[in-house]
């Protein structure tokens, strides 16, 4: 049964069942085939059925037992070698299983408006006792809905893990005589070893994932699932807790890009679309079902294989020219933050390595200096926690490699190798151990459609962080690390809620770079109130140019965290094309927190955010699970009127600018570096209005400014009426526009300037914007994309001809442009 939710609405669903039965390792064997584009190969699925997940994961009861040291060390596994023969042994005997799903799931479901109920099809796909036609006079199998899309399902069948030798020893009852119930207790067994085996652990999973196929299952796909289910197994207790689906990617599936690098070498990354990982491998994306997972990727010798797993790993080769990397994680994360990069990718590093750089990695705070470390015991379920761990805890600047096409060597040692260090230890000293024992950076493809991305252990960068000063690539880079607490090693277990992500790296992000920078408490506070009247300008835009439903940072109120009886639940909004460009939840998000550190004092509110990092690392959490603990963390005395309600309603759930933010920003003092800026503005509008024959002696002596002024003055200049072309090639002339984009060459932009002074007028759009170098949209070039942003905003019919233009320059940038929001956050960088 294919059911297809409206077009109309756009909602994403999450269709899987994680009521009943919930994935608790992945084992994923996988191809990369450049020339077809797939990749292809088999995924196995270790379930378990039991209550214990079904516990709210901001519940502090379970415990996770304090590991030895040498437990929580780095260990590399030894990867689990499957020849590529064994794979195509399984294609043999392909063939799409065509049995019919019917039931309640397909009556009308229409409401008055036509539209169909998007959440009412989530949620009755997903019953657990979904009927099924099979011949078997009316009984009703339990029903497995994973979440999948754009993937070719193949064959799916039950594991014979009793026929791993050695696995008996995880037989409990030496008495079960029905073999299904055998292998599913031993399963069950092997998924709730302690923390401190989990080297064996993942051992037996390879193992078990190797053993034969004891039966297909029947299986059906729609636009949205796969459902599987065992004649006769009628409950998830009964169901096959190892189940084997081979399957394949399609070209077209949305989960990864296939493109070319910067040297037009072949490469293929997810991209962290709005599906996720779906379209990679059928899987639970509820942010509930969090589990571990292992994968062994093969790929042409030529290719590096990066992953989000706990080891760095090393290419195996094997015959006829192919390497196999082999990567896992002990940490139970979401399906979500699973990152595959394949490319032609280059390890970078220093051209000169000093011995002060090695002594950094390795120093580690005085006890004194370590009070965010906390004694006890974790809220999370069991797994090697580095925050149990006494040398974690003291490890500044964890292990790091960069990646990027080799044509950007000189540029990465020039920039990121150096920003690193100081952006990992500035993140310790604020929040304390490193969620993840080691971090990659890589630099991803040109037509990456934002400036970063956060992973475990892999972060993605733009190659336009690269360009210009050090101050881009920093801020983001910090961005990008604060994801390691929040975002990943703390979870939104609502999706809705991303200001829990977005909001809280947004204002880590210029805590991390004042003390990456070593700035003196005063000058860092006077860069953050520069970087607020930024940020205070762009939500004002983003008000006045979205709709108001997508300015709410908690869409569902008080049904945030529900979901359906069998676990399945809607993303609002989360297949609109405008949201993925928008940035209220980054902004909102940010001035609300900014608040709250305000009413705390600095020094008290990080100090609880260290606290609020130890309590619910390894978590999911709702907006209230930090609310409340906060306010706890506030003498009564500065509290005031402030309350969980009262922040849900003027922050939260409202639309627009919140209430206490236009009182603090029509309250607030500027700061030295914005009145710098407005005498700066005076002069060049001075200059503009000035005849073009006029005195020596008139020449206006102009200050050096920083980048986030730069911008600030550019904006202010942009509100003027008109600027002449003198003026245009002065301000290209002094702040060197042209060389914001290494890949310009340098040398007088006449051309640019008679743009912009076109642009400027409201003029011939489409005929200029054809013949715009390829600088004007650099990613990073935030002054020219708050131009166009300003005069898309301002101008009818001015989107269409930006449209018309980057097809010509870019046709992935323009099909992602729908809207004059999205243009505006597309240039800007996105989310």
């Amino acid at each position: 049964m294919n059911i297809n939710l409206d077009p109309s609405r756009d909602d994403l669903p999450l269709m899987a069942n994680t009521s009943h039965i919930l994935v608790k390792h992945y084992v994923l064997d996988l191809d990369v085939n450049f020339e077809s584009q797939i990749i292809e190969g088999t995924i196995v699925l270790f379930f378990d059925s039991g209550n214990k997940f079904r516990k709210k994961s901001s519940s502090t009861e379970e415990t996770c037992r304090p590991e030895s040291n040498e437990a929580c060390k780095f260990r590399m596994l030894e990867p689990c070698h499957i020849s590529v023969t064994n794979t195509r042994t399984f294609s043999s005997k392909m063939g799409y299983n065509d049995f019919a799903i019917c039931g309640k799931g397909e009556k009308d479901t229409s409401g008055k408006d036509g539209n169909h109920d998007n959440w009412k099809l989530a949620s009755e796909i997903s019953s657990s006792k979904y009927c099924c036609d099979t011949g078997n006079h009316g009984s009703e199998d339990f029903l497995l809905v994973l979440d999948c899309c754009d993937l070719s399902v193949l064959k799916v069948e039950e594991v014979d893990v009793a026929a791993v030798p050695g696995i008996e020893k995880f037989t409990r009852s030496p008495k079960l005589t029905v073999v299904s119930e055998l292998r599913n207790q031993i399963v069950r067994e092997l998924v709730t070893l302690p923390a401190d085996r989990w080297r064996e652990q993942l051992d037996c999973y390879a193992r078990c994932s190797q053993a034969p196929g004891c039966g297909e299952l029947l299986f059906d796909t729609d636009t949205w699932s796969l459902q599987i289910r065992k004649t006769g197994a009628q409950t998830a207790p009964d169901f096959p807790h190892a189940i084997r689906i081979l399957y394949r990617t399609k070209p077209q599936g949305r989960s990864v890009t296939w493109t070319s690098d910067q040297s037009g070498r072949p490469c293929v990354y997810t991209m962290g679309s709005p599906i996720n990982n779906r379209a990679l491998f059928p899987c639970q994306e509820p942010p509930v079902a969090m589990s571990t997972w292992q994968a062994t990727v093969r790929a042409a010798a030529s290719f590096v294989v990066l992953m989000s797993g706990e080891n760095s790993a090393k290419p195996t080769q094997l015959q006829e020219g192919y390497s196999s990397w082999h990567y896992y994680v002990t940490m139970p994360m979401p399906a979500s933050t699973l990152t595959i990069a394949v490319g032609s990718w280059t390890e970078m590093k220093p051209e000169t390595y000093s011995s002060n750089d090695l002594a950094a990695e390795r120093r580690s705070f005085s006890p004194s200096e370590a009070d965010f470390r906390c004694v006890g015991v974790c809220g999370h379920v069991e797994y090697p926690c580095r925050f149990q761990n006494a040398s974690a805890a003291t490890q500044e600047i964890i292990p790091h490699r960069v990646f990027a096409p080799v044509c950007l060597k000189h540029t990465c040692q020039e920039t990121l190798l150096r920003l690193i260090p100081p952006c990992l230890s500035a993140a310790h000293s604020v929040l304390g151990t490193h969620p993840f024992s080691r971090l990659d950076v890589l630099i991803v493809p040109a037509n990456f459609p934002s400036l970063g991305m956060a992973s475990p252990h892999i972060i993605f960068l733009s190659q336009s962080t690269l360009t210009g000063r050090s101050h881009l690539c920093g801020t983001r880079l910090c961005h990008e690390i604060a994801h390691s607490w929040f975002g990943l090693a703390i979870g939104a277990r609502d999706w809705t809620e991303e200001w829990l992500s977005e909001g809280f790296a947004t204002h880590l992000e210029d805590v991390f770079w004042a003390k990456a920078q070593q700035l003196a408490p005063s000058e860092a506070q006077e860069q953050q109130e520069l970087r607020a009247v930024l940020r205070w300008r762009r939500l004002q835009d983003e008000v006045r140019n979205s709709p108001e439903e997508m300015q709410v940072l908690r869409p569902n109120k008080e049904k945030t965290g529900h979901v359906s009886d069998s676990g399945s639940s809607l993303i609002k909004h989360g297949l609109n094309p405008e949201k993925v460009f928008m940035q209220v939840h980054y902004l909102k998000g940010y001035f609300l927190l900014r608040f709250l550190a305000r009413k705390l004092g600095h020094d008290t509110y990080f100090s609880f955010l260290r606290k609020f990092v130890y309590t619910f690392h390894g978590q999911l959490i709702l907006s209230q699970d930090f609310l409340q603990m906060l306010l706890e963390n506030i003498p009564e005395e500065k509290r005031l009127e402030l309350s969980v309600e009262s922040i849900f309603r003027d922050w939260l759930e409202s639309s627009g600018i919140p209430q206490p933010l236009q009182t603090e920003r029509q309250a607030g003092a500027e700061c030295v570096l914005v009145r710098q800026v407005g005498v700066e503005v005076a002069k060049w509008n001075r200059m503009n209005r000035r005849p073009r024959k006029r005195k020596r002696k008139e020449k206006e002596v102009l200050e050096k400014l920083l980048p986030d002024q730069l911008v600030l003055l550019l904006e202010h200049l942009l509100e003027q009426k008109t600027l002449n072309p003198r003026t245009l090639r002065s301000l290209e002339r002094t702040y060197h526009l042209p060389q914001q984009d290494a890949e310009v060459h340098t040398g007088p932009y006449s051309r640019a300037t008679c743009v912009l002074h076109a642009l400027k007028q409201r003029s011939h759009f489409s005929k200029v914007l054809k013949c715009l170098p390829r600088w004007f949209f650099s990613l990073q070039c935030l002054f020219l994309s708050t131009f166009l942003s300003r005069l898309v905003s301002r101008t009818p019919g001015f989107e269409s001809s930006v449209c018309q233009a980057l097809e010509l320059w870019s046709p992935q940038t323009a099909h992602r442009i729908s809207s004059s929001c999205s243009v505006c956050q597309q240039l800007e960088g996105g989310p």
